[in-house]
């Protein structure tokens, strides 16, 4: 009597691996061992990379509203704290597409700020 090895699932296992590993360099897309840990490590990575992906936008925003109000002579702090009084409530990712997009609008956002 041989024993069981429940190979369609292991199989499976293996082929999804395969498939996460594909372009990865030398061993690391031939050898299982290896394969395993490299796709398991660049999960983390790209758990990791998600998180960062949120924060390093917010900076970019920041630093474009920042930009763009210090042009109208207003420090960002300010500006946020002025816009904060006055009851706007827009987001730094929508301050900063209308930064770039719409520099008339802005330029009113300061006015309300700098009323406020």
């Amino acid at each position: 009597m041989a024993r069981a090895t429940n190979t369609p699932v292991r199989l499976a296992r293996k082929r999804r691996l395969m498939k996460a590993a594909k372009g990865f360099w030398g061993a690391r897309h031939r050898q299982y061992k290896i394969m395993r840990e490299s796709v398991h490590r660049a999960w983390v990575y790209a758990y990791i990379g998600r998180r960062l992906k949120k924060r390093d936008f917010r900076r970019l925003w920041i630093l474009r509203v920042n930009a763009a109000s210090r042009a109208r002579g207003m420090m960002y702090s300010r500006f946020i704290h002025g816009l904060k009084k006055a009851g706007v409530e827009l987001n730094r990712k929508v301050l900063s597409e209308i930064a770039i997009h719409d520099p008339k609008a802005f330029d009113h956002l300061v006015e309300v700020a700098k009323s406020a």
